[in-house]
């Protein structure tokens, strides 16, 4: 059953031209990873520094991979000094409702 991760984040100012090429390359392996349906990225149109990164996931288990990749081998070491706060990742299971 596929599933739908939002990874929320905020930049600091002055970050944003940055945060666009570091997520620019790191999506590039997120799209590409096994189970990723789609990955969007959605920009506050009142606040550039704040993202929303959406992604569909043919499975919990597809996810979890991804997820032990970027702790791992995918570790993303350029992002976290862009960060004005902590990310915030939610997952939500597809219902039939």
């Amino acid at each position: 059953m596929p599933v739908t991760v939002f990874l929320e984040l905020r930049f600091q100012p002055g970050a944003v031209e940055r945060a666009r090429e570091v997520m620019g390359r790191a999506l590039t392996d997120t799209r590409a990873f096994a189970g990723n349906i789609v990955t969007d990225v959605l920009i506050d149109e009142d606040d550039e520094t704040h993202w929303l990164i959406s992604e569909v996931w043919e499975s919990v288990d597809h996810d979890e991979a991804y997820r032990a990749f970027r702790a791992g081998a995918g570790k993303l070491t350029e992002l976290p000094p862009l960060l004005s706060a902590p990310p915030k990742k939610t997952r939500y299971i597809t219902s039939d409702v």
